[in-house]
């Protein structure tokens, strides 16, 4: 036992234990619809140490047979390939509580410690694959790979005048076949703003899981099924005015995100310390403090992260983690299932 905290006992293996098993909705549904997996060559290249990782991939065989006749020499390609890079991002929080508060006590009181973190930390979690997600989007070029991604894996129906163009039935499955052709079925989560989710739930598009609180009760979650997609709403994805003209001055633009499998790759990095408890007798006449700390990747797969020149530290901030200027596509588009819808609601 490590003492108390908060002023409830506390033993930081069972913290460590619950802290890790912790329900969390979101990245269940994430990895249950297979668009985030945990990658195993990641995971051992940061395992130790390091922040910057590098692995290697092969490109699609392809080319012309030739006739098998006795006669036709058979020609011998090399087999093509290339790598990506990724990084892994560090961050600590800390949070306290004045020893005359007992806001904290029930009849689980580490459990309700537990969720209360993983809460946290799933939120944060949730920002950093929007944000890194958004990043990749602004790549842009006139040729080559970074052509080809601007054209087949964004569907702009946006419309600019007073006439809102929202989300339609069929727009999702349009996305999908644009961005990947034949291999669309690899699709299987969206995250949307909730102005878009409530036009497909009024449309009776869109049921809402639920869930089954500690008490017995039912409660619905921000996620959904759609179209056999597994929806997660968020109000933290692009939304901007339209604006211009006083007949648009209330359009809004919406950004929604199709994930197919395996294109977000996750890995947790090493950390000697991940939790520890302090108290400062002192401080506003004595506070208990807990301290967490955590390192992790998430990685588009088919991008590269590049460091950049300037202000650069062993962790990147979320400032360099969303900049576009920091990825490049490495992967023949066709082969990434990431795609964009833009519509008005």
């Amino acid at each position: 036992m490590a003492g108390t905290i908060f002023g409830i006992p506390f033993d930081e293996e069972l913290f460590m234990q619950m802290w890790n098993e912790a329900p969390d909705p979101y990245l269940t549904a994430m990895i249950e619809s297979g668009a985030v997996v945990e990658d195993p060559v990641i995971a051992e290249r940061i395992a130790n140490s390091g922040n910057f990782y590098t692995i290697p991939f092969y490109n699609t065989l392809d080319g012309e047979d030739q006739n098998y006749d006795g006669q036709t020499d058979i020609t011998v390609e090399e087999v093509s390939g290339g790598s990506q890079s990724g990084i892994v991002y560090g961050r600590a929080k800390g949070f306290f509580a004045r020893n005359f508060t007992a806001e904290l006590s029930g009849a689980d009181p580490m459990g309700h410690i537990v969720a209360t973190i993983a809460r946290y930390w799933q939120k944060r979690r949730q920002k950093r694959l929007i944000g890194i997600t958004n990043a990749v989007f602004g790549i842009t070029g006139v040729s080559g790979n970074a052509k080809k991604w601007n054209e087949s894996h964004t569907l702009d129906l946006c419309s600019k005048s007073a006439t809102a163009r929202n989300i339609a039935e069929t727009d999702l499955n349009d996305l999908a076949t644009m961005a990947c052709g034949d291999h669309k079925d690899q699709f299987g989560l969206a995250i949307m703003h909730s102005d878009v989710a409530k036009t497909l739930e009024n449309k009776q598009l869109l049921e809402f899981w639920k869930y089954t609180d500690p008490n017995g009760i039912q409660r619905p979650m921000n996620i959904a099924s759609a179209n056999g997609y597994t929806v997660i709403v968020d109000d933290g994805v692009p939304c901007v005015t339209v604006g211009g003209s006083e007949a648009n001055k209330d359009l809004k633009k919406y950004t929604t995100y199709l994930f197919g499998q395996g294109v977000i790759r996750t890995a947790k990095g090493r950390v000697d310390v991940p939790v520890e408890t302090n108290r400062d007798p002192k401080k506003n006449g004595g506070q208990d403090e807990l301290i967490t700390r955590m390192r992790e990747t998430i990685h588009p797969n088919g991008f590269s992260f590049t460091k950049p020149k300037s202000s650069w530290t062993e962790s990147p901030t979320d400032n360099q983690l969303f900049a576009t200027a920091n990825w490049n596509i490495a992967f023949d588009p066709k082969a990434i299932p990431m795609a964009r819808l833009i519509t008005n609601g």
